[in-house]
């Protein structure tokens, strides 16, 4: 029996219904990644498993004294106390059930208070938000849970604590269901993909890179599905508009299958617009942007940077790293003079136009609108050198009209961040600052963001724990240590995480080498001759059998994918039933996942044939 089963939900909240006639089963040991744009009830759908939001119709069934904990994205400002205070009252958060391998309920929180390396005594309102985080995660945890729900765990976390959490969780035997926007936390962690879209759910029943492989072929059906459609509807709606010709044919027939036409238009749910960035660019700057040396700079006694040096040129995109209150903030402030340095230099360059984005949105003036946020008493702005309507501008961000006068009061963090990216690309600049500018943003709009940078012609500076973002970004990496440490390392993380491994145990490796058993250099070059058995011919032949066959094969599935396509092209396609449709649509999908399998087949063939 499944532990959680969500059958034929309906949910929503005015306008399209949020969930319409869902369904999904949670079983033991998964790790579910929940994915969707924001605003497509993602967080909804946790709190719905969870209990605390009921359906509407449908039904919610979960397996009797079942123990679920929840994270939401949020940290309650109502928590106070001790940090061993606050995981105990995860203790009261399940009905009562016999204590796990007899441990009385204070061992129990020591016991998980060493597993997540808290210190009990802390008060948790001196704690950073990732700390925070980490404490009502081990809340959740105290009672010993089978189902964990995790609202964007990652938010307000360090690198360092982001692969704790992963290795935590790869470890960890029950079942996890989270919503994530970091794209490396979510290949290495799910075993299966829910995306939810336009009121649908979907199984994906893959890991992430498979996901978007799947998805990105089954869009490209849609599309061409809706083209179609699009192209038959206009061609009726003309008809219809000659009016007296029609209704002197009285082709009553035609007419029942337009207004039909009309009905699946309206019934069919677009995916919803994307975020259109264009950055305001500023004149070129001076070759060099900034140059630092001996950096130095000291809080409370405490060593922030220490004897730091650096050289930014023109067009050079460099990330920031390090654990949370390591001094990332610090050392970016620097470099642009907001913060003079207590011992050193910095020497900026010459006609440079700076835009910062705080991470904590502290430039949004909380009494203003939308609209006055960004305009800042302007009613139109200048884009790559074309006069924009700021109403227009704002649509860009996926701002509704209706909305723009509306105080910032009520916005998601998500749509803080759009409006704080809208404002801080109405502005001429050719150095960016950006402060962890990912948080709170679905995937799909980091990655839309993610293409904007990488064609900017000026300089980045970028804070950020998103390794994905840094990877694709970056041109050099500056680690901190928390200690007053920085170090630049040519490339983006995976470069920084592979240089400073082999800086670190130079030593080990070369004991390692000492001692490892000296190998003949014939012995190396050589190729041992081996006859092989009879088993292993037998598998070799059967090798060269598969190979021979797959060319026919692939050329069959190639002709059902054409086949489709062409049933897909006419017009009594969509005459059909919607399911009709769909159940098309996915086994078109389907073929093109076997194709795919056929090649990655016939590869792994050649190469093991061309080695034997």
């Amino acid at each position: 029996m499944a532990w959680i089963s969500v059958q034929e939900v309906s949910l929503g909240f005015g306008g399209p219904l949020l969930f319409d006639r869902i369904n999904l089963q949670i079983e033991r040991g998964e790790r579910i990644g929940l994915l969707g744009r924001n605003g497509m009830g993602k967080s909804t759908l946790l709190k719905l498993i969870y209990g605390t939001v009921l359906p509407e119709d449908g039904v919610v069934s979960r397996q009797q004294n079942l123990r679920i904990a929840y994270l939401p994205q949020e940290v309650n400002p109502g928590f106070a106390g001790s940090v061993r205070q606050i995981v105990a009252g995860g203790l009261e958060d399940f009905p009562p059930i016999p204590q796990p391998q007899g441990w009385a309920e204070q061992g129990q929180v020591d016991k998980v208070l060493s597993r997540m390396q808290l210190d009990g005594s802390a008060q948790f309102g001196s704690l950073s938000a990732g700390m925070k985080r980490r404490v009502l995660l081990a809340r959740g945890l105290a009672r010993d849970p089978q189902l964990l729900l995790l609202d964007e765990p990652t938010n307000h976390l360090d690198i360092d604590s982001i692969r704790w959490l992963e290795d935590l969780l790869m470890r960890w035997e029950g079942t996890v269901v989270f919503v994530t926007h970091d794209r490396s936390f979510l290949q290495r962690l799910a075993n299966r993909i829910v995306e939810l879209d336009r009121g649908r759910l979907f199984d994906w029943n893959s890991d992430y890179a498979t996901f978007l492989r799947r998805k990105e072929s089954i869009l490209s059906a849609e599309q061409a599905v809706n083209a179609t459609f699009d192209k038959e509807l206009a061609q009726e709606e003309q008809w219809i508009r000659k009016g007296i010709e029609a209704r002197r044919t009285r082709n009553e027939g035609r007419v029942r299958a337009l207004l039909r036409l009309r009905q699946l238009r309206d019934e069919r749910r677009d995916q919803p617009g994307k975020v259109r960035l264009q950055i305001q660019e500023a004149r070129r700057s001076g070759n060099l942007v900034i140059e630092a040396q001996h950096l130095t700079y000291r809080y409370d006694q405490r060593a922030i940077v220490q004897d730091f040096s650096t050289l930014v040129r023109r067009g050079d995109k460099v990330g920031v790293i390090g654990p949370n209150g390591a001094g990332k903030t610090t050392l970016i402030n620097l470099l642009i003079g907001k913060l003079a340095s207590q011992s050193g230099a910095v020497e900026l360059g010459t006609h440079l136009e700076i835009a910062y984005f705080d991470q904590l949105r502290t430039q949004l003036n909380e009494n203003q609108t939308i609209y006055e946020n960004v305009g800042q008493g302007r009613d139109a702005i200048t884009i790559g050198g074309k006069t924009r309507n700021l109403v227009g501008y704002l649509e860009d961000f996926l701002f509704e009209r209706e909305r723009i006068h509306a105080p910032i009061s009520v916005l998601s963090g998500g749509e803080r961040n759009r409006l704080l990216l809208a404002r801080l690309f109405s502005l001429p600049a050719n150095l960016l600052v950006l402060d962890e500018p990912t948080n709170d943003l679905d995937i799909e709009t980091i990655e839309l963001l993610e293409d904007l940078l990488m064609e900017y012609s000026g300089t980045l500076l970028l804070v950020s724990h998103d390794r994905t973002f840094l990877n694709n970004l970056v041109t050099s990496t500056i680690a901190m240590d928390g200690q007053g440490q920085a170090r630049e390392f040519v490339g983006g993380y995976d470069d920084w995480l592979r240089q400073a491994q082999a800086d670190e145990k130079p030593e080990q490796t070369a004991r390692k080498t000492s001692e490892a058993k000296p190998v003949p250099m014939d012995d190396l070059s050589r190729k041992p001759a081996t006859k092989l058995s009879y088993k292993e011919q037998r598998a070799l032949e059967a090798d060269r059998q598969s190979l021979a066959e797959l060319p026919d094969q692939i050329a069959a599935l190639e002709a059902d994918q054409e086949r489709l396509n062409a049933a897909m092209a006419a017009p009594a396609f969509y005459q059909q039933a919607p399911a009709e449709i769909a159940t098309t649509i996915q086994r078109l999908h389907d073929l093109q996942e076997q194709v795919t399998q056929a090649y990655q087949r016939w590869e792994e063939l050649e190469q093991r044939l061309g080695s034997s």
